[in-house]
């Protein structure tokens, strides 16, 4: 620029075009260039470019990028593969670079352009991502629920152990309670807990539970199109910035509650923010979709899958490949199930028969062991080999009462302390863990004495193992044995 400035000048002031060129050494045909532009105007192509090795096959190599839109994204072309099949299929002489600056190029004219969107308030985007989290001392992977509110950015992050339908309804849950409020309508994509099926027409036919949660709570859902997620690119983007700030370095939590409370304590801090391109924060911008969503129900949504299965002879019943005990009385019959994120609730009837932590792995057995106790106590030859009860952490003392059973009275002592275990049917660990110290303590080893230190225990009243606090039982006299008493047996004479 300095020396189009200085040779525009000089030709201004009078200096000829061949004396600038001397003057300045250059060339008189820079000079004319100088004095026609009056800034450089770059290289200009006055003609196509001409490749004549190529030009007759960029019809074959448009016809297969254009094949490939439909294909799946890791079995298409690449240059080098174009290249190969040029090469061997249709005698292409030429080089690999030429194929490869065509197919980038033919890539920026086919890349997609987007509009950009405006948002109203109180409407939002729901998806789930996913990030390693550590979590109970071990490394798994944590699926994690994502609701945007478009127009002000707030948002929600709840992690689960697996993106099931009964996670998103309870993602939905949580994060209606966190913000207060429902949004008039919602942007999903066309996950398989959602959306059942999609018509020929474009309808959606909803998950059951799922059109639940949207009935309760009165939402209008919205869709994007089948793998374009730039149409919900607001909570894509969420998805993103939580796995980049919440999940590095690595969450290391004792459960997933802890987890989830410190990331809504995020999400609220993240409220203070100031984005580009505003200038309230986006707590502030939070009050306008607050303003325009509709209040909460009374009643939260009850985010549980039901099912029905039958019990089988091992009292168990199954749920998403998963084995979970009842008491063996229900053997058998016909159960209902409500599975939830953290819990697997069955019934009979209208009686609640067994509760249980929900496994997320596949083809596992989950037990209570007071489920079995009372088949035990009718086999208990089966006692040392029972499944329900291997890995069944008790407290020391309860060992050390049934080596003493045991000792006392063989088989019939492994009976009776199955009787003992069964207390815990009715009452809590404390109360009979406290009781079986307090028996051994006294040297009373037996159920009845736990069985009555235990209601002692309850009723708040010290306990008596004197038979002569209890005048009703019948008086029995035990005489000393004799060896003249045997004699009898030998020399026939009556006794």
């Amino acid at each position: 620029m300095d020396l189009y400035r200085k040779v525009r000048l000089a030709c201004a002031e009078g200096m000829s075009q061949r004396e600038a060129a001397r003057h300045f050494g250059i060339s008189r045909d820079s000079v004319r260039k100088i004095l026609a532009f009056s800034v450089p105007p770059g290289y200009r192509r006055s003609a196509p470019i001409r490749r004549p090795k190529l030009d007759g096959f960029t019809g074959i190599i448009d016809q297969w990028l254009s094949e490939d839109r439909e294909r799946p994204r890791k079995q298409r072309h690449t240059a080098k593969r174009i290249f190969e099949r040029l090469r061997d299929e249709h005698g292409f002489e030429g080089g690999y670079t030429i194929i490869k600056d065509y197919v980038r190029e033919h890539g920026r004219r086919h890349r997609e352009v987007f509009v950009p969107l405006t948002h109203a308030p109180g409407h939002a985007q729901a998806d789930f991502g996913e990030a390693v989290a550590v979590i109970g001392g071990a490394e798994q992977k944590a699926h994690f629920f994502a609701l945007d509110l478009p127009h002000g950015d707030a948002c929600y992050i709840r992690a689960y152990p697996a993106a099931t339908a009964e996670a998103w309804m309870d993602g939905h849950v949580h994060a209606f309670g966190f913000f207060g409020a429902v949004p008039q309508s919602i942007l999903y994509d066309n996950d398989r807990c959602l959306v059942a099926k999609i018509e020929p027409d474009g309808t959606r036919r909803r998950a059951r539970l799922f059109s639940e949660m949207l009935s309760h709570y009165v939402i209008r859902d919205r869709y994007g199109r089948p793998g374009k997620g730039n149409d919900k690119g607001s909570v894509e983007g969420l998805v993103g910035y939580s796995r980049r700030n919440f999940m590095v370095p690595i969450p290391n939590f004792p459960t997933w509650d802890a987890f989830n409370d410190w990331l809504e304590e995020q999400c609220r801090k993240r409220q203070n923010d100031k984005l580009r391109g505003h200038s309230e924060t986006i707590g502030e911008r939070l009050q306008q979709d607050l303003e325009a969503m509709t209040p909460l129900s009374a009643a939260p949504f009850a985010a549980c899958d039901q099912a029905s299965g039958r019990v089988s002879s091992l009292a168990l019943v199954r749920y998403k490949t998963n084995d979970y005990s009842l008491p063996v009385a229900f053997g058998h019959r016909d159960v209902w199930i409500r599975a939830c994120v953290d819990r697997v609730v069955i019934g009979c009837g209208g009686e609640v028969i067994a509760r249980h932590a929900r496994s997320y792995d596949r083809e596992d057995m989950i037990f209570d062991p007071i489920h079995y106790l009372p088949l035990l106590e009718r086999k208990i030859a089966a006692f040392e080999q029972a499944a329900p009860l291997a890995g069944w952490e008790l407290p020391k003392a309860f060992g050390t009462l049934q080596k003493l059973m045991e000792a006392r009275m063989l088989k019939a002592g492994r009976r009776e302390y199955v009787q003992v275990l069964r207390l815990l049917e009715s009452f809590e660990m404390e109360e009979v863990h406290a009781a079986v110290k307090a028996a051994l303590q006294m040297g009373a080893i037996s159920f009845d004495a736990v069985k009555h230190l235990v209601l002692c225990r309850i009723e708040r009243r010290p306990p008596r193992l004197d038979l002569d606090v209890y005048p009703f039982l019948p008086r029995t006299t035990v005489q000393t044995t004799s060896p003249a008493s045997y004699m009898c047996l030998t020399t026939g004479a009556p006794t």
